[in-house]
């Protein structure tokens, strides 16, 4: 009796140490790096992933807006379907589609939509079929700055227009001191960074300076930075890096990269308020959004001159890139797979925990029937 006593506490206590062990496993395989309520949701994804008949390497490229998002995806989806690789360079959406429309990958991110000689492009990859829009994950771009003994900025759109294009040079410029009267600015050189790169970031921070102050933003727009001076850096990481080691520094990148010491402008739209950068201001604005797609493409426009209250203006939204019909059927099951999960509502609800927006439900359901249907 004494041994069986002996040998039900040793199982009891074996079976907490497996429990305990468990609990830590669930803890640690929070991706988001947030507080430990997004563990929970994390963990549960992991758990309702279906894999189906995914396996094999999984290759991708695209928009470095998305890349902490993907990142968070792809450590929760490889933990479930073991048997797939997923790897996502995010060298940026211009090097992406042109991954994507040379058949170099299976699937891109972009944070603008396909233009028509994209989808033109796509049509020799996606065999009877073409190249579409799934938006996927929204984020604000942040105007990200590094001014020391300033911990508070407003900047409104004509003020940001004027910095990035070398019109306003120094940190105390009357312009910046009407918009912040308790600040003390310093006498400092502005350094305005962008990117180096073709990236849906910059067409979609420019589209907004087109739309709130077009008298002050001449250029056409696009992926490649138009306007002179200022300095250059690659990728997100690369501006956000830029910005961090320089004093007088100002920059635009997703607000996931604007951290460890960074401010963020908060933005004069012209509502009651300015409007600083987060989740739920990027959502704000991504529900007014209009479908403008044909067929099974989903592309969205977004209105950049909004004044809704809490509505943060300079917001983009990231689309996967797919063929609808004609994908490989070396790697369509996984395809369908990951972003059948990135588009659930596991996989959407762990963005705002990582500084991204999830795409509203009336979109977002749109874009799972269409995932369902790609063959």
């Amino acid at each position: 009796m004494k041994l069986q006593r002996m040998n039900r506490r040793a199982l009891s206590l074996g079976a907490l140490a497996v429990s305990g062990a468990l609990a830590l496993t669930a803890c640690g395989s929070d991706d988001t790096g947030s507080s430990s309520g997004s563990s929970s949701s994390a963990t549960a994804a992991a758990g309702s992933i279906k894999c189906d008949d995914a396996k094999g390497q999984l290759l991708a490229d695209g928009s470095s807006a998305q890349k902490n998002a993907i990142d968070a995806w792809v450590k929760n989806f490889t933990q479930a379907c073991s048997g797939v690789q997923v790897n996502y360079k995010g060298s940026g959406s211009g090097a992406g589609v042109t991954a994507f429309t040379q058949g170099q990958v299976a699937f891109a991110g972009s944070d603008s939509a396909l233009k028509p000689e994209d989808v033109t492009a796509s049509k020799a990859v996606c065999s009877g079929g073409q190249g579409i829009d799934l938006p996927m994950v929204a984020g604000p771009i942040a105007v990200a700055y590094n001014v020391s003994g300033v911990d508070n900025l407003v900047l409104d759109a004509a003020t940001i227009a004027k910095i990035f294009d070398g019109k306003i040079t120094n940190w105390n410029d009357a312009a910046i001191a009407k918009l912040n009267p308790d600040a003390q600015l310093p006498d400092l050189k502005i350094q305005p960074y962008h990117r180096s790169d073709e990236s849906g970031t910059t067409d979609n921070f420019t589209k907004y300076l087109i739309a709130a102050t077009p008298d002050n933003w001449k250029y056409e727009g696009g992926k490649a930075w138009q306007a002179k001076g200022g300095q250059a850096a690659a990728g997100s990481s690369g501006v956000a890096q830029g910005v961090k080691q320089t004093n007088g520094a100002i920059g635009y990148m997703e607000l996931s990269y604007a951290k460890d010491g960074l401010g963020t402008v908060a933005v004069d739209t012209g509502a009651s308020a300015p409007v600083k950068a987060s989740s739920d201001g990027a959502t704000k604005a991504v529900a007014a959004a209009q479908v403008v797609g044909t067929g099974s493409d989903l592309s969205l426009k977004l209105d950049y001159n909004t004044k809704a209250e809490g509505a943060y203006p300079l917001t983009l939204v990231t689309y996967e890139i797919a063929c609808d019909k004609g994908n490989k059927a070396a790697t369509l099951p996984a395809t369908k797979a990951f972003l059948r999960y990135i588009a659930s509502e596991d996989g959407q609800g762990i963005l705002s925990g990582i500084d991204y927006a999830p795409i509203p439900d009336a979109i977002i359901t749109k874009v799972r029937t269409t995932i369902e249907g790609l063959s």
